[in-house]
């Protein structure tokens, strides 16, 4: 499988995480809810390097590497994700942390020299094109869908946004020299995560009120929490560096952008309302840039 394949399947998983985030998000809080995924994630992604004699590979600088590319990438920037989530719900979130990829690309450009042939051009802006559109004008017609409801202050919920999307751009930065070499992705996923919850642990045991849980976890919190950290940040993220070793950040990121257009069918099947028309052509720019880009 190509690494174009690997970025468009961790972004269906981001997307179908993603409303399987809502509850546990707003039962638990952001940091609380971050805190408690990264733990299972850690314990899934450690268990599977050691079963598959991924630790072997590491190497003191690589450790290095990764825990600055965990506590940037997922300890900052997903825990401003999912207080983006809080506020904005799924998809307008989807939208703002997509911009990681126009993010990736400029970095990628000035520290990598990494180039985009014209037809890639095309396709990456019909992507950005697609993902803009469907976002921005897919909520007419949804005033209702409490999926679509904006709590609190609109601004804060966009630098949150940003803030995620850069902190996910300069972790992939980070990570990419590393994931050049012969590291095990999955270990290396395992050690961003661990580095990434040592931090949230460490942050609650300050006693800082934003690191508590708004509320108690509870058994089926729980197993939605484990259920997302599985598919997200054990396999979605993994599958990002596998994509790494082989891709171009930007190109990498960009496909991994179309995550809120995967969230249309799935928005549709949970809500049980269909996204508008402008939501339709959006997914149809980005699925056009898409097939260009993985030709």
């Amino acid at each position: 499988m190509g690494y174009e394949w690997l970025a468009l399947a961790a972004a269906f998983l981001w997307a179908l995480s993603s409303v399987i985030s809502v509850t546990p998000a707003k039962h638990l809080g952001s940091f609380a809810y971050s805190r408690w995924r990264m733990g299972c994630a850690s314990i899934i992604l450690a268990s599977m390097a050691l079963i598959t004699g991924g630790w072997s590979t590491v190497t003191l600088p690589s450790i290095s590497a990764m825990v600055i590319s965990g506590l940037i990438g997922i300890f900052i920037g997903d825990t401003a994700l999912f207080s983006c989530l809080n506020r904005m719900g799924p998809r307008q979130a989807g939208l703002l942390f997509s911009c990681h990829a126009v993010f990736s690309a400029v970095l990628g450009y000035f520290l990598f020299s990494e180039h985009m042939t014209t037809l890639e051009l095309l396709g990456a802006s019909l992507v950005f094109a697609g993902v803009v559109l469907a976002i921005f004008f897919g909520r007419k017609g949804q005033q209702n869908n409490q999926l679509e409801t904006i709590n609190g202050s609109t601004w804060v919920g966009i630098a949150l946004g940003l803030l995620a999307a850069l902190c996910q751009a300069l972790g992939g930065i980070i990570a990419k020299p590393t994931m050049l070499t012969d590291i095990d992705p999955v270990a290396a996923s395992a050690m961003r995560m661990m580095s990434a919850f040592i931090a949230h642990s460490l942050l609650l045991l300050t006693g800082a009120r934003i690191a508590k849980a708004t509320h108690a976890i509870n058994r089926n919190v729980f197993l939605l929490t484990a259920f997302n950290a599985f598919l997200a940040m054990a396999v979605g993220m993994t599958l990002i560096l596998y994509a790494l070793q082989e891709g171009n950040v930007g190109m990498v990121a960009l496909l991994s952008s179309t995550t809120p257009i995967m969230l249309l069918p799935i928005l549709w099947i949970y809500t049980k309302r269909c996204p508008n028309r402008y939501a339709w052509f959006g997914a149809s720019l980005a699925v056009i840039g898409s097939a260009i880009l993985v030709q």
